[in-house]
């Protein structure tokens, strides 16, 4: 009963249901905006909006195929073709491309997979696109796999990154197992959520701003003397306190989950699901799908979310008003916004990685990892073991806050 009366006590302040309202629209508006913005071409036009989705989707049943080396083989061997005839290239001035109908019908179709083939080929700080086929010798084939085996090898030797020799094997090992061939196909609708984890902050923002008054709002009132010299005070009704606070973050982020996920995944569709993710980047290490890398990902927020309600209900025993606990939240959560990294090693880039907003980002491509002596453990692994320390620890912290508050 005392968790029901918390918990109903926080849903029911109108400053909650206008916090709450504002945020969900707010989630709305940036995960529906790429879709609101999309834009594609075809010979004659610009296609926007559901009909440029529907059209680039038409696309790709052209190249939803496994991308085995013979297929690759025979890609990069007709793209070849097209630049032989000249009256199908142009020139301006730094490259040459292809023009025409040799580009619309042949090129347009599966420009992007052509490019994420041309890419596996180039070198790491290189992004020259179908182009780079007229540089390949395919007369062996266009040993694809092998090029990717290279490309993750000369990434993790890359004197910037500053990896010992048990990270590379780390990293190398988790690489062998992506499942080849690579299966291709339509992904959009993922991509947009994977590269969008990090606007979730401001849904965590608008939980902790309404649970900041869970303990400071007692004081505020002048409520806390009556509170906490009653039977259950100390006890039962702390652990309510708390208990109500995650109840009501989990379901009210659950909600912009649910809004974030489904307004992407409507306009573009959830295909792609059980794609790869090395079809986005061949040298992305990690072994997952689409959908895993999204459900992985979200399950880090969620950690974050919990380590942040537990940190406001530590600074709402400690602090006179939900105004102070405010002061200190938003800059651990949003200043990460502002920093940028220089690179994947060293202590300021190790320590970015792992605050609140840049820790929501997935970075799958980036080869992060932290090692503990002998141990080594990825970006992903790391996240979750301190997000979950963190709430371990807030959690009692913020008991004993407001059990050893002193009445004024």
């Amino acid at each position: 009963m005392l968790i029901k009366y918390e918990f109903l006590k926080i849903l029911r302040k109108r400053s909650t249901l206008i916090i709450m309202a504002v945020s969900l629209i707010l989630t709305a508006f940036l995960f529906g905006l790429p879709a609101m913005q999309f834009q594609t071409y075809d010979q004659d036009k610009v296609i926007k909006g559901r009909a440029g989705i529907a059209h680039e989707k038409q696309q790709y049943l052209k190249v939803s195929v496994t991308l085995s080396e013979e297929y690759i083989t025979e890609t990069i061997r007709r793209v070849q073709k097209l630049f032989e005839d000249a009256d199908n290239v142009g020139y301006d001035g730094n490259e040459n491309f292809l023009i025409g109908d040799a580009y619309w019908e042949e090129i347009a179709p599966k420009e992007k997979l052509l490019n994420m083939i041309a890419k596996t080929y180039d070198s790491p700080n290189e992004n020259s696109g179908y182009q780079k086929f007229t540089d390949l010798d395919i007369s062996d084939g266009a040993g694809f796999y092998k090029a990717v085996e290279s490309k993750i090898e000369t990434l993790l030797d890359a004197p910037s990154r500053g990896l010992s020799d048990e990270q590379k094997e780390y990293w190398s090992d988790m690489a062998r197992k992506v499942d080849i061939p690579l299966k291709y196909g339509y992904y959009q609708g993922w991509e947009m959520i994977i590269t969008s984890f990090e606007l979730l902050m401001f849904a965590v923002l608008s939980i902790c701003i309404v649970i900041a008054p869970v303990f400071s709002g007692e004081y505020q009132a002048g409520t806390d003397a009556v509170l906490l010299s009653g039977k259950y005070g100390k006890t039962k009704l702390i652990t309510a306190k708390v208990t109500a606070s995650f109840l009501f973050a989990g379901i009210a982020f659950t909600l912009h989950v649910i809004v974030a996920w489904a307004l992407p995944l409507t306009a573009f569709g959830t295909d792609g699901w059980d794609l790869p993710v090395q079809i986005a980047n061949t040298a992305i290490p990690y072994p997952f799908t689409f959908l895993q890398t999204a459900l992985i990902s979200v399950g880090i927020v969620y950690l974050i979310l919990s380590a942040m309600t537990g940190l406001t209900l530590l600074l709402s025993s400690k602090m006179r008003t939900p105004y102070l606990v405010l002061i200190v939240l938003a800059p651990v959560l949003f200043i990460p916004m502002v920093l940028t990294p220089t690179g994947t090693s060293g202590i300021y880039n190790l320590i970015l990685f792992l605050l609140p907003y840049r820790a929501a980002m997935p970075e799958i491509g980036k080869y992060i990892s932290y090692q503990f002596g002998g141990l080594v453990m990825d970006v992903f692994s790391v996240r979750a073991v301190l997000y979950a320390v963190l709430t371990g620890l807030t959690i009692p912290l913020a008991r004993r806050g407001f059990k050893k508050h002193q009445v004024m």
